[in-house]
């Protein structure tokens, strides 16, 4: 994903985009995304929509481009310097999202929905950082830990009854221990239980 999108939403009735810090009781406390960075509650009775569960429409009725897809592709053509903007002529913004989406759907993607899209890609691409994805690392990653444990089970191969013997009295441990947790768990609630009968 090139764009970290899970705490960043969108808010009805408020303009801009927004990073969500922290829930209250009446709602979510929410960090503007522009220069300023000016904190806010954001109401229950507001709709917040999180960018990372918006998708674009193709022709495909069964098929949707996520939103973090369409920032990556971009990202790609353009870079972080997008020289269209949300007030640029329609025929520009059309010619653009036929560009990143060449299969959109027009019936159903209107001309505010393009607008709204170069406005969030021109706030995001300013506020967070591009994360380019990682292919060839995590191959290698897991690589490195399928022979690790391959050396550790050699080693504990050699003397299986040690092994056995040692791993008995530990679980005989754990399931005594978590009987006796079990016992006071159900003493405590019985016990508070009388408490309020008296």
């Amino acid at each position: 994903m090139p764009y970290d999108l899970k705490e960043i939403a969108a808010i009805s009735g408020m303009p801009g985009l927004f990073r969500l810090v922290k829930p209250t009781r009446a709602g979510v406390i929410v960090e503007s995304l522009d220069e300023r960075g000016t904190r806010s509650v954001a109401s229950a009775r507001n709709k917040v929509s999180l960018l990372q569960e918006i998708s674009i429409y193709t022709q495909d009725y069964d098929q949707t481009v996520p939103l973090s897809e369409v920032f990556d592709r971009i990202h790609q053509k353009h870079g972080t310097s997008l020289a269209i903007t949300h007030k640029s002529d329609d025929r520009d913004l059309t010619a653009f999202m036929g560009e990143i989406i060449p299969d959109y759907d027009r019936d159903r993607v209107y001309m505010s929905d393009i607008k709204k899209l170069v406005q969030w890609y021109h706030a995001v691409s300013s506020r967070l950082e591009y994360q380019a994805p990682v292919t060839e690392a995590a191959p290698a990653a897991t690589e490195a830990t399928d022979t690790e444990p391959k050396a550790v089970k050699k080693s504990s191969a050699k003397a299986p009854s040690e092994a056995a013997v040692e791993e008995k009295p530990k679980a005989k441990k754990k399931t005594s221990a978590s009987d006796s947790d079990s016992e006071t768990a159900a003493e405590k609630p019985a016990k508070k239980a009388a408490k309020k009968k008296e």
